[in-house]
């Protein structure tokens, strides 16, 4: 696990560029966060990061929206719909365990359906300075310890 500081959502999404360049197919990141807490921003960063040329935004109403790419990208928002069964009848597993990146906003509402191979990121305000995020991230050692490097170079 490990722990990083944002202090701007430039310095946020290229976390997320960062992140991406050591995704594969097949992997599912799990965003947990209060409202504008930089899950969205993230993963903008993160679908730059996979060459994405569409807007992203949040599907918030739609539930998944799916983007183009090199891989394809599977982003879900699970803050209005929480029922696991709802999930479950929409597909939730073709997207888990496909060929595609599953992005995965609100996930700690339909925790017990998140893959234990599952990337899991925390991001959190900081009360004492604007705009600053605390990230904590959980994933295999290597994906951690080089993205703490590169974030670090930047």
């Amino acid at each position: 696990m490990i722990d990083l500081t944002s202090s701007s959502a430039a310095e946020t999404e290229r976390l997320g560029e960062i992140i991406a360049s050591q995704l594969n197919r097949g992997d599912v990141l799990a965003f947990v966060g209060d409202l504008a807490a930089g899950k969205t921003t993230m993963i903008r960063g993160i679908c730059r990061g996979l060459n994405i040329q569409q807007q992203i935004e949040s599907p918030t109403y739609t539930l998944v929206n799916e983007y183009v790419g090199k891989i394809p990208v599977y982003h879900m928002d699970c803050y209005r719909e929480n029922r696991l069964e709802e999930w479950l009848e929409l597909g939730i597993n073709d997207y888990f365990f496909g060929e595609g990146i599953t992005l995965v906003e609100w996930a700690d509402t339909i925790a017990e359906l998140i893959p234990d191979t599952a990337i899991r990121i925390w991001l959190n305000h900081n009360l004492s300075t604007e705009n600053t995020r605390q990230i904590r991230i959980e994933a295999l050692e290597t994906i951690e310890k080089r993205t703490i490097d590169l974030f670090k170079i930047q």
